[in-house]
């Protein structure tokens, strides 16, 4: 045996070494995990993170399971588990040629809407922003304040309004009532603002205007490349909003030949309610996992991209 002097007061290790003088195998595997530097497992944290995900995955799975019921089972069965027989497959093509196929008109609505709605909205924003964040011009602080004005106003607040000017010009009732408020985000303008100032770097634009470069030959084959994270995480922002949007299409659309699907599918919700009318809940539940799949897939596939966007400027070098 061997001893190793320490420090009076310190707690001494028991260290067995081996004849040669070498540790046990033991003592060897109780040093390894203690200088690992492996971070402390939060049990709480692990808790409240399993508890918050389950909270997300629980209307979803709720979605998932119910789409799979007819009608009948629907309404006297347990929502989180299966009942019946497996309707999913006849659900979604009664949901697609339910009332002359008026599910398939209400997505290309959406589809419309978010094609030239979010993807101007994104457009304008990455113009502005870019602008904004590269060019010096008098009153810059002032559209600075706007645009951070314009952020904290919520836009059911701006509906009525935007209702009433559009009723003076006669665009009520038309997809352009929905389409053109959509063209304009204050978050995303705000959003490619930042990315802007820290993504392209101002001596790379000086050395293009050095070398003869216009000013949109230099923004699109230098700056736009450089931007695209912040791009695909403002035109993500913008699509889940006018997928989504639901306040809008309500007041200024009364032709449900131009209902997007949130409208739509409220208006199949609300039948069971009228007079003489036919309750189609399945349809209206397999509906809406329908129109969440085209956001997942979205999110799926340009994730990678969204994160890196959001990350934009929070490391300055």
């Amino acid at each position: 045996m061997s001893t190793t002097s320490h420090a009076p007061g310190a707690r001494t290790p028991v260290t067995a070494l081996r004849p040669d003088g070498s540790r046990t195998a033991r003592t060897l595997r109780r040093t390894r995990r203690r200088t690992a530097g492996r971070p402390r497992r939060s049990v709480l944290l692990t808790g409240l993170t399993a508890v918050v995900t389950l909270y997300s995955l629980l209307p979803l799975g709720w979605l998932l399971i119910n789409a799979t019921k007819t009608q009948p089972r629907l309404l006297d069965s347990f929502g989180l588990w299966f009942s019946g027989r497996f309707a999913l497959w006849d659900n979604i093509r009664e949901t697609f040629t339910y009332d002359d196929h008026i599910f398939v008109r209400w997505l290309l609505n959406t589809l419309l809407y978010v094609v030239v709605g979010a993807g101007g909205a994104t457009f304008l924003a990455v113009l502005g922003g870019y602008g904004l964040a590269k060019f010096d011009f008098a009153g810059r602080r002032a559209v600075f304040a706007v645009v951070i004005g314009a952020v904290a106003v919520p836009g059911a607040a701006l509906a009525v309004p935007t209702f009433l000017m559009f009723s003076k010009i006669g665009l009520t009732d038309t997809p352009w009532a929905v389409i053109v408020p959509s063209l304009i985000s204050p978050f995303g303008l705000y959003l490619m603002w930042v990315f802007a100032a820290e993504a392209v770097p101002d001596e790379l634009l000086e050395a293009a205007r050095m070398d003869g470069s216009g000013e949109l030959r230099t923004f699109f084959r230098i700056s736009l490349p450089l931007l695209a994270p912040g791009i695909v995480t403002v035109l993500l922002f913008t699509t889940v909003a006018t997928w989504n949007n639901y306040f809008l299409p309500l007041i200024m659309i009364r032709n449900p030949h131009w209902y997007p699907l949130t409208l739509g599918l409220n208006s199949w919700n609300q039948q069971a309610a009228t007079a003489g009318g036919q309750p189609v809940f399945n349809l209206v539940i397999t509906g809406s996992l329908l129109t969440i799949v085209p956001l997942i897939a979205a999110f799926l596939l340009l994730q990678r991209y969204w994160q890196s966007g959001l990350a934009a400027g929070s490391v300055k070098e």
